[in-house]
């Protein structure tokens, strides 16, 4: 059964593994020309399927996939000029292409925030080989309150999951909560 549910493109069929010394590659938007062009240097980190409501989903796909690379490391390299910020009031500004709304870049302007310095991107807009692989599914239950699936089918979306090697999570990772409460207690003065 749970073959059958269909996850995102890039891991569907399986997910392949990182390429030894990834030196990185370039994101393009879905533009037939003039494509926004953001070049990513170096590999990725905490690659995850994630089903928020915000992220950039290609079509039919019930989750996002998304990564973080520091944002020394992004650079728009071409047709700067079609990026848009799609809602000024979230943390993670997303940068879209204003004519095919593909998501280039998230980046978060907030010093305060734990994730300050780190930008999302979306390793399945490259056509290098060997960016790392997603880790795990953040916020599985969110694709119920986005409408793409039903509370029905949850059951056999996280069986596949589990299936792909992709650890379901209604939050992020522990790793990445622990960072967030790391940061947290440092700000409030109970952690050195």
């Amino acid at each position: 059964m749970g073959k059958a549910v269909k996850i995102h493109p890039a891991v569907d069929g399986g997910l392949k593994p990182a390429a030894a010394k990834f030196s990185g590659g370039s994101l393009s938007c879905k533009c037939e020309k003039k494509n926004v062009i953001v070049s990513i240097a170096g590999q990725c980190a905490h690659n995850h399927v994630c089903g928020c409501s915000k992220c950039w989903k290609p079509k039919d796909a019930l989750f996002s996939q998304v990564a973080v690379v520091s944002r020394d490391n992004v650079t728009v390299t071409a047709n700067a000029q079609k990026l848009k910020v799609v809602d000024p009031k979230t943390t993670i500004q997303r940068h879209a292409c204003k004519k095919c709304g593909v998501h280039m870049y998230g980046r978060i302007e907030n010093t305060d925030h734990p994730f300050f310095g780190l930008d999302f991107v979306h390793t399945e807009l490259s056509n290098e080989a060997g960016w790392a692989p997603p880790e795990f599914a953040a916020f599985v239950s969110s694709i119920i309150e986005s409408g793409g699936a039903s509370p029905k089918n949850i059951g056999a979306v996280r069986a596949r999951l589990v299936e792909l090697g992709l650890a379901p999570y209604d939050c992020l990772s522990p790793p990445l909560m622990d960072a967030i409460a790391t940061h947290t207690a440092k700000a409030a003065g109970v952690l050195r």
